[in-house]
């Protein structure tokens, strides 16, 4: 399976915001959307992604200071991204070793989704029933 995939079915909305917005506003977003990141653009462009574990950090070492701050105060600016012709297999993978949970899709250097862990899990789990399926039928007719 393809990231296509996985976005033609979750669809490819993301909520973006620019680098300059205060911080109460990100934590906003995170809570009304129910969304563990937030991808950081300046126009068309990617600068930067602020998630949950960039807020929980941002705490630590600012403590209540990190309210008086902007999103690119504190998000991540080495943004690891992937492309809709990658495989689920390979992100799973790179997410798992990178420690990462949420990776915005570039499709011609367009922000084009983003798939998060769960996606990929979901993703993963469809395909085991569907492999599932496929060999009871086949024990079936034997």
């Amino acid at each position: 399976m393809r990231i296509s995939d996985v976005l033609r079915h979750k669809g490819s909305a993301v909520c973006t915001v620019a680098p300059y917005t205060p911080m109460l506003d990100l934590l906003g977003l995170l809570n009304d959307r129910n969304i563990g990141a937030v991808v950081i653009c300046e126009g068309d462009n990617v600068v930067g992604i602020v998630s949950e574990r960039d807020v929980v950090h941002g705490l630590k070492d600012r403590g209540a200071g990190l309210l008086g701050l902007a999103a690119g105060d504190i998000m991540t600016r080495a943004v690891l991204f992937c492309d809709p012709a990658d495989t689920v297999d390979s992100l799973a993978e790179t997410m798992t070793e990178r420690r990462i949970r949420h990776v915005p899709v570039l499709d011609n250097g367009r922000l084009a989704g983003i798939v998060s862990i769960g996606d990929v899990v979901k993703s993963r789990i469809t395909q085991l029933e569907n492999d599932r399926e496929q060999l009871e039928s086949y024990i079936a007719r034997g």
